[in-house]
């Protein structure tokens, strides 16, 4: 047998079912409790029913006692076992309950006593003594005999009566000597206990079988119930569709657990509509900045082909391959994105110095079109965890915004700040309005419409930015500035390697 048949078999009669389940582990536990309830009650009944049992076997040792005082010779018929013996007798002076019933007119069945000097109750309180003592083995032949035939030990209670304070007519009518000593027996026979015991158990069994199957039956109908909601919750979850994800799971007023699974389900699919929607609107403007240069490659390309001794074919070779960069830089950041958006784990991390990457930035940063100062301010070296070519993407994209808005300066800074590292690109361009301060950080987003296409990029590096960002557990904002526009970049700090 391999090892998955067991986990198959147990799958075959395990129900499926949860009300099925929630029953069968209602009714386990309730079993267990009930056994230990059980278990409890059959022994505090059997301590009970024995020691009522001794207190009976205490009273008709009392009562023994007090006719032996009186000289009187206890009857045979007697609802509990005893025996009286003298020192120096061979057969009991007295039998009954069942003691006379083993073998009569043998000597006596427990021991005699020893001779006593004095009263045993000198203080004038009555006591007796207990102790467990055997009862020999005897033939089964009398129906009234209610020891077990192979003799065993019981407990026994007894208690010694002094003849010396008993009259001779006393003692005559006893048939012992004046100068024996008495010693009553009474046997406590655990029959009595074991029975109203045994009839307990019964009694207990039967009330917990029937308490397990109403528990079980309770709870079933009982989950049943409770999971009304969670069925028609399925039902019209089961009716969304691609086509129609606006369709909202009804949210219960009973404010249980049921009505928080609604309202998050409701909140997880307004999530997914939403992706949806943002998802459509990706592809409709990415095909839109994808037509945009087509259209115009494609229409140069025609006009060329149409008169060509009168094309300007370096400037028609020129148009084409600008907007052929166009089409691999959209390209480009297409696939960054579908990318991010996968959530592929990063590579491993590397410790990188972005004082040292922003320094390099702005020495090869080109600022040909127009007159612009880059600067990097920074006072020490910034370590960060993460990939040094995702780490540059981002802030190359940073700086290609700032260089496409600013007037006359560019200022990178980086510092260290408690366990972050915070670089900030400021541009000294017209700025951002506070309203669209998150807005930018959206796919295709242009806040100038009326800007040249061909200068203003593809409306995605500050949405691949925050990505990176959010990629690195970090984040990035625009932060508020009376001139320019301001983006603030955190990143968890990493130690400095050892020797710095």
């Amino acid at each position: 047998m391999t090892a998955t048949e067991p986990r198959r078999a147990r799958r075959r009669w395990w129900p499926r079912s949860v009300r099925a389940r929630t029953a069968l582990a209602a009714a386990s536990t309730a079993a267990v409790i009930l056994l230990g309830i059980g278990w409890w009650v059959h022994h505090d009944v059997y301590r009970q029913s024995t020691q009522i049992a001794e207190e009976q076997a205490q009273k008709h040792l009392l009562a023994l006692v007090d006719q032996l005082n009186e000289g009187v010779v206890p009857g045979r018929r007697s609802a509990v076992p005893y025996e009286v013996v003298a020192t120096g007798r061979r057969t009991a002076v007295a039998s009954g309950g069942g003691m006379e019933a083993l073998d009569p007119g043998t000597p006596h069945v427990l021991p005699a006593p020893s001779a006593l000097s004095a009263p045993p109750d000198a203080d004038g309180e009555w006591s007796y003594t207990t102790r467990p003592l055997r009862i020999p083995a005897h033939r089964d032949d009398n129906p009234g005999n209610p020891f077990d035939p192979a003799g065993g030990t019981y407990p026994v209670l007894y208690a010694d009566v002094w003849v010396g304070a008993l009259s001779s007519e006393k003692a005559a009518a006893l048939g012992i000597t004046a100068d024996a000593t008495l010693r009553a027996y009474v046997v406590v026979l655990p029959d009595t206990a074991e029975e109203i015991t045994r009839t307990t158990d019964l009694l207990l069994l039967r009330a917990g079988f029937v308490g397990l199957v109403l528990i079980a039956a309770a709870t079933y109908f009982a989950v049943r119930i409770a999971l009304r909601p969670v069925e028609a919750i399925r039902v019209l979850t089961a009716s969304v569709t691609a086509h129609d994800p606006r369709e909202r799971v009804t949210v219960p007023a009973t404010g249980h657990e049921i009505t928080a699974l609604a309202t998050t389900l409701n909140t997880t699919l307004q999530r997914l509509d939403d992706a949806a929607a943002r998802q459509r609107r990706f592809v409709a403007d990415a095909a839109h900045e994808l037509r945009s240069p087509l259209t115009t490659l494609l229409a140069s390309l025609e006009v060329a082909l149409a008169y060509p001794e009168r094309t300007d074919w370096p400037a028609a070779a020129t148009t084409a391959a600008r907007q052929t960069r166009r089409l691999q830089a959209l390209a480009e950041d297409l696939l960054l994105l579908a990318r991010l958006d996968t959530r592929t784990p990063a590579a491993d991390a590397e410790l990188v110095d972005l004082t040292a990457l922003a320094s390099r930035l702005t020495e090869q940063y080109p600022l040909t079109e127009r007159p612009l100062t880059l600067t990097c301010d920074s006072a020490a070296p910034a370590h960060v965890h993460g990939n040094p070519d995702e780490y540059e993407r981002l802030l190359r994209n940073l700086v290609d915004n700032a260089a496409r808005h600013a007037a006359h300066r560019i200022q990178i800074t980086v510092r260290n700040q408690d366990a972050w590292v915070v670089l900030t690109v400021h541009d000294d361009g017209p700025g951002v309005p506070a309203e669209d301060a998150e807005r930018i950080f959206e796919r295709f987003v242009r806040l100038d419409d009326a800007r040249s296409r061909d200068h203003g990029g593809t409306g995605l590096g500050l949405a691949i930015a925050r990505d990176l960002a959010h990629r690195h557990r970090g984040t990035l904002i625009l932060t508020p500035r009376t001139l320019g526009a301001c983006f603030q970049l955190r990143l968890p700090r990493a130690p400095a390697p050892a020797g710095t």
